[in-house]
């Protein structure tokens, strides 16, 4: 494979996935939305988040990785084979607008989240979302455009809990999930729940007790059905 030059109006404005891997980087070009939605956990195409079905040493330069090393490295020449492992196990390098339009998403829908489940202690009324960006501000929370907003939910919310009370309404469901589904559920009961118990059953299904911010209800049951293809069974305790 030789070394080409392309993308060159785009030299300092790609946006790339890249691992180092036997003292050598090899990047792709990818769609920063769907990168970052397929490092997440998403369903989507992979052909659809990688923009040019190449392996690179040097993206911006346009330098090709040469078969001899994808084949050494990664066992494979296929693009999309090693797209997945430079997605997963790699680093999406974004241009600094996009990583900060990324963190203001994040940021707002955070506020969001904690605006609809959580209340003040004080007087049992919502927080405004104005008072909670006010204590983001005051507590310098950082957020992280690379995780989802619910995974970043509770650690913020101690943070914020320095200079705002604030307290969460709970529902407790109890979730269960047929054999076909009952081994690989369980990352998306975590996204938004704190499995409380589980039990497997004789059948080899399973069953999760399952306690999260109310006003994500909605969201979890979804989700549990998008991941069971609508076998799950839920119960409110």
């Amino acid at each position: 494979m030789k070394p080409a030059r392309i993308y060159s109006e785009e030299k300092f404005h790609v946006n790339m996935a890249k691992l180092r891997k036997g003292g050598r980087n090899f990047e792709i070009v990818v769609d920063p939305d769907l990168a970052v939605q397929y490092k997440e956990g998403e369903l989507i195409d992979l052909a659809e988040v990688v923009k040019a079905q190449d392996i690179f040493f040097d993206a911006k330069e346009g330098e090709l990785a040469s078969e001899q090393d994808l084949k050494s490295l990664f066992g494979t020449t296929d693009p999309l084979a090693i797209a997945k492992v430079i997605i997963s196990e790699g680093e999406i390098q974004l241009t600094a607008a996009y990583r900060e339009k990324l963190r203001q998403a994040k940021r707002n829908r955070i506020i969001d989240i904690i605006h609809r489940n959580a209340i003040d202690p004080k007087n049992g009324t919502p927080h405004p979302k104005t008072r909670i960006e006010a204590a983001f501000d005051e507590t310098k929370v950082k957020v992280d455009e690379f995780r989802r907003a619910e995974d970043q939910v509770n650690r913020i919310v101690d943070q914020l809990m320095v200079v705002l009370p604030i307290k969460f309404a709970k529902k407790v469901f109890d979730v269960r999930v047929p054999p076909a589904y009952a081994s690989r559920i369980r990352h998306i009961l975590e996204r938004y729940a704190t499995i409380k118990k589980d039990m497997w059953l004789s059948d080899g299904s399973a069953t999760f007790l399952c306690e999260l911010p109310a006003g994500l209800q909605g969201e979890f049951i979804d989700a549990v059905n998008a991941g069971t293809k609508g076998t799950a069974d839920f119960t409110l305790q």
